[in-house]
């Protein structure tokens, strides 16, 4: 299937989010606390008449996907771009034509596309700095033999889930690295 056509079969912003049942809280407090500073507004205007459109594989329950989307939809208003989500567990033939390091399923993956329909550019599933931030934390744990190792995992990443809620530095990080993305391939 083209990508114009995964555009069309899906969700729009107000769909994906009504239908969320986990992380919805979080990502709107995310949406409304995040505000593009001047200097991200600026690069942006290089991408503002691309005409761009992006395709969100994404699921709900995903942490990097709870503070990414909101950063992107801030994002597209700011140039117009329309925004659908595919759930990457219903679309793996999407999915898997957008793995991370070729073998992982990682979300959340923004696919950008022209008004033709060609891929202009990829980025997902994180911004390096939050890349570093959980690598940091998962080095933290134990050996994954070990029998609290499960437990300390959970905790790990509810950690992660709740600074990616209130750090607004992380959330500029997200932004310019997505910036930097579209930019980068005008």
């Amino acid at each position: 299937m083209a990508l114009s056509q995964w555009f069309d079969k899906g969700l729009t912003a107000q769909q994906y989010i009504a239908g969320m049942k986990v992380n919805k809280e979080a990502m709107n407090t995310i949406y409304e606390g995040f505000t593009l500073a001047d200097e991200e507004k600026q690069a942006l205007m290089a991408v503002a008449d691309a005409g761009l459109t992006a395709i969100v594989l994404t699921e709900d329950w995903c942490g990097d996907a709870m503070i990414n989307n909101p950063i992107l939809l801030n994002i597209a208003e700011e140039i117009n771009m329309d925004v659908r989500f595919v759930l990457r567990d219903s679309n793996l033939e999407l999915m898997d034509q957008y793995l991370t390091n070729g073998t992982s399923r990682a979300i959340p993956i923004f696919i950008f596309i022209d008004q033709e329909g060609n891929e202009k550019a990829v980025w997902g599933p994180r911004a390096p700095r939050l890349q570093e931030l959980v690598m940091e934390k998962r080095a933290t744990l134990p050996d994954k033999e070990d029998p609290s190792f499960e437990e300390k995992q959970k905790a790990v990443y509810k950690g992660l889930g709740e600074t990616y809620q209130i750090d607004a530095s992380l959330w500029h990080a997200v932004a310019d690295s997505i910036i930097n993305t579209l930019v980068a391939k005008k």
